[in-house]
């Protein structure tokens, strides 16, 4: 299409851009990682609208590119409306505390959090700690232990302090310093302790290091026989198989710890 100028002579007149179509929210996930996380933790219709409404803040901005206008306040508001949406789908506060569920930001009926409750808590720690006439014979922690504790896993805690530290070995293909995990933590401490189910033993021995009462030690022990045997078992030998030519194994071994010895001595009867 063209239009007669002052002049009387015809110029074409220039097409206005199309305005560009919002991006899809797949084209959006792709290029803002940060929309692609916030899906993780707030479901898919979460994200859903937490894209939309960072596509709506980008075209606006690209419209205002186009006719040559600043994008400068433009770019501000759609970042504080992207954040003030999410930390509203989040349920975070404007200070950036999030409230507890249930959305009352209370806690339970006769728990005080407070700041100052937690100091007088703190307060009466230290009193007790200087009160001479205060006994304390056991960690406040170990009835916790023991609730978070599997029959099993008493059997195995039992072994380790009669026995002392128990061989492991991991098995490993490849060259030393570009070698793979065939298997791992292999060991028969869960024969040896009369575990009932020893299929478990991982998860047991998993649990036991995370409350503390075991270390899964990289030092081997000096009896190099107690190795032996624990090669020789079915479990090892199929993994060295399955490592091919370049298979191995790596000595390890599972030792109690300081807090996990103390346990043992209070809390399981040893006789």
């Amino acid at each position: 299409m063209s239009e007669i100028d002052d002049n009387g002579v015809g110029r074409r007149r220039r097409r206005r851009p199309p305005e560009s179509e919002p991006p899809t929210i797949d084209e959006l996930v792709r290029a803002a990682p940060g929309v692609a996380r916030i899906a993780a933790s707030i479901g898919v219709q979460g994200a859903r609208d937490a894209a939309n409404a960072y596509a709506n803040g980008a075209a606006r901005v690209m419209r205002a590119a186009s006719r040559g206008e600043s994008t400068t306040q433009l770019l501000q508001e759609a970042r504080a409306d992207l954040r003030s949406y999410v930390r509203g789908l989040l349920g975070v506060a404007d200070g950036g505390a999030r409230p507890p569920a249930g959305g009352t930001g209370r806690l339970p009926s006769g728990v005080d959090a407070s700041t100052a409750a937690l100091r007088r808590r703190g307060e009466e720690l230290l009193r007790q700690s200087a009160d001479v006439r205060a006994d304390v014979d056991s960690h406040p922690a170990y009835m916790r232990i023991l609730d978070a504790l599997a029959p099993d896993e008493g059997r195995v805690l039992r072994f380790l302090t009669q026995n002392g530290p128990q061989a492991a070995v991991d098995v490993r293909s490849g060259l030393p310093l570009a070698s793979e995990l065939v298997a791992g933590g292999c060991t028969m401490i869960a024969e040896e302790a009369g575990c009932r189910h020893a299929e478990r033993i991982h998860a047991y021995l998993n649990n036991l290091h995370r409350l503390g009462l075991i270390w899964f030690s990289r030092e081997p022990l000096r009896e190099t026989h107690r190795y032996q045997v624990l090669e020789a078992q079915p479990d090892v030998v199929e993994a060295l198989e399955r490592g091919g030519r370049t298979g191995r194994t790596v000595r390890r071994s599972i030792v109690l710890t300081p807090f996990g010895e103390d346990f043992c001595a209070i809390c399981l009867p040893l006789d």
